[in-house]
């Protein structure tokens, strides 16, 4: 009995190995949970776009730009301004988006969103949730 179990788990680490192999030819896009992936290092999350409101009263407007299900730009609606904010990849890996000009920095979480004020790195709205 045991030597085809043996067996059984020895073709079990070969095609182990083989799907690990392939892993390397692919690109690396992988599901951590539901509505959430990682490519090449950055979270991607199912976020709506939409009004979203925040802790003390804020409201805000976030309109998703995604290409090729990456969310690489957003246009934010602040203090009756619009703004443009471009992807900038985090250290961390999570959606970090930033209007050099305005030095506005919107964070993504999935359950909450957060502008800062990019140069003193203040939050100006928290807890912002779509609405």
């Amino acid at each position: 009995m045991k030597r085809p179990v043996r067996a059984a788990s020895g073709a079990l680490l070969f095609v182990a190995a083989l799907a690990t192999g392939a892993c390397g030819l692919l690109p690396q896009k992988t599901e951590v949970a539901p509505g959430v992936t990682q490519q090449t290092g950055q979270f991607e999350f199912a976020l709506p776009s939409g009004e979203y409101r925040c802790e003390r009263g804020e409201r805000l407007q976030i309109r998703r730009e995604l290409a090729n299900a990456v969310n690489n730009r957003i246009q934010l609606g602040w203090n009756g301004s619009q703004y443009q904010l471009e992807r900038d990849l985090s250290y961390s890996g999570l959606p970090r988006f930033e209007d050099g000009a305005s030095g506005l920095v919107w964070i993504d979480l999935p359950w909450k969103g957060l502008l800062l004020d990019g140069r003193t790195h203040k939050p100006l709205a928290n807890e912002c949730r779509a609405a």
